[in-house]
């Protein structure tokens, strides 16, 4: 089937000032309002999300494992570089994240990032196509970084009680059966469980990490062999621009998850209340990107792991706070896994009846292409050796476009030829050229940095397919 452009029926709005777009301008009102109204036609209604349930999903999507890698990038580059980076990365996430939204405010009829590069590029079709590769790439080598993290919990719980890919069989059925709603409004749900779950995950390592002698184990080895526990403010004697920069992707990795907005903000009721879902995360992530993994550099110093429920000591420790990381893994999974599902089931189904009707056709398409995904996932999950540094990589190569660039050219386009009016506007104008500066230097130097970790891994031991050895933490 021929490809399906964004839709041309739903006219642009005009260029406004930053204010307007911020408002429930008339314009952008009856645009929204055609919008919803054509949905709720359907028998599957997707733009049913209220601004608290996209908080949900916002939460459950960002409250995750990779908040538990954060000591360790603190660990290489110290207090001062590691905790600006934080500080840097969640500020230009929020900005970038508002100018994506008044982007889509003036294109009411974007509804995935797909559509974003489309319009943001000029309504340009190979944008669009770029776009749609590096989603489905990045979205489903996501997945199988969720299989494998199932597959570790598991181990790590059953004290490897059976084949390593059998518990990744295990997780992969259990995500193709909780990715079977076609609403992110039922998927959000799952998301404050999720959030929940890794916060008490998140929690009980604290107190874990605050009540034991020392660490079991860091990367330098085995406590004391690297000395007595200690933290520093900048990266000690020794420390490789390729470890620098591969700590700092691992920030930038928790901090940019906007290849995902788009979805959310088409599926909401009312979009132009998504700053309000957007300003509780922000709370919520300022708090827990920062503080517990600050916390846990105090405790393992040195020692730090990623994700750092390695450095504990006592088994029941390790046992007690990881076990909840299960749920987070598989919702995050299913976030992903509903994104690119949606993406290419629209793209079979076209503007056919079954796309948004409960037909056998049309649910027995979605139950395959979801399937598809997740085993596709889970071979990734399994044929590449280190799905830590592939993941670097994807965070240098994709999101320096999702980002940063992507979004630093959206606001070129909003306010061309008014860069510079007001105070305001020339602080974001000049905020957002730092935007595309940054996603420039994660392309060039960032890129380079993740390849020769991933190098590395190929020079050493490399685990093979399919392999049963135990992976636990």
């Amino acid at each position: 089937m021929a490809t399906q452009y964004p839709p041309e029926k739903v006219h642009d709005l005009p260029n406004v000032d930053e204010e307007a777009l911020d408002s429930d301008q008339d314009s952008t009102t009856e645009a929204i309002k055609a919008l919803v109204a054509e949905d709720h036609d359907h028998d599957i209604k997707l733009r049913t999300m209220s601004w608290q349930r996209a908080a949900w999903l916002l939460a459950g999507d960002q409250v995750c494992l990779a908040i538990m890698a954060q000591s360790w990038s603190l660990s290489v580059l110290g207090w001062v570089p590691g905790i600006i980076t934080m500080v840097v990365a969640g500020v230009l996430f929020y900005i970038t994240s508002l100018t994506m939204h008044k982007f889509i405010m003036k294109h009411p009829q974007i509804k995935d990032i797909c559509d974003f590069g489309y319009y943001v590029f000029g309504k340009s079709k190979i944008a669009y196509e770029f776009t749609a590769v590096m989603l489905l790439l990045n979205n489903i080598m996501l997945i199988g970084f969720h299989i494998l993290t199932g597959a570790k919990v598991i181990n790590t719980l059953s004290d490897h009680s059976l084949c390593t890919v059998v518990f990744s069989v295990i997780v992969t059925i259990m995500g193709i059966i909780m990715s079977l709603p076609r609403t992110l409004n039922h998927v959000s749900f799952m998301s404050m469980f999720s959030a929940a779950c890794m916060g008490i995950a998140i929690l009980l390592f604290l107190i874990f990490a605050g009540i034991e002698d020392a660490p079991l184990y860091g990367y330098n080895g085995i406590y004391p062999k690297a000395g007595p526990v200690h933290t520093y403010a900048f990266p000690p004697e020794g420390t490789t621009f390729v470890a620098a920069m591969n700590a700092v992707l691992n920030i930038t990795f928790l901090w940019v998850p906007q290849i995902l907005f788009p979805t959310f903000i088409s599926e909401m009721e009312r979009p132009q209340d998504f700053p309000k879902a957007l300003a509780v995360l922000g709370g919520i992530s300022a708090f827990l990107f920062i503080i517990p993994p600050a916390i846990g550099f105090r405790y393992l110093g040195q020692y730090a792991t990623a994700p750092a429920f390695g450095s504990l000591g006592p088994v029941v420790y390790k046992k007690a706070s990881f076990a909840f990381v299960i749920v987070p893994t598989l919702v995050i999974g299913v976030i992903y896994a509903n994104v690119s599902a949606k993406f290419v089931y629209f793209r079979i189904m076209g503007k056919s009846r079954h796309a948004h009707s409960n037909t056998a056709v049309g649910w027995g398409v979605w139950v395959i292409v979801m399937a598809l995904i997740w085993i596709i996932g889970f071979i990734f999950a399994e044929v590449i050796p280190s799905m830590g540094d592939f993941l670097s990589l994807l965070g240098a190569a994709f999101d320096s476009f999702f980002g940063f660039i992507y979004f630093a050219v959206a606001y070129w386009q909003l306010f061309k030829g008014r860069f510079f009016k007001g105070l305001s506007r020339s602080v974001l104008t000049i905020v957002h050229i730092f935007v595309m500066a940054c996603g420039l230097f994660l392309l060039g130097p960032g890129l380079y940095a993740a390849v020769e970790a991933v190098k590395a891994d190929y020079s050493g031991g490399v685990k093979p397919a399919f392999s049963c050895a135990n992976v636990a933490i």
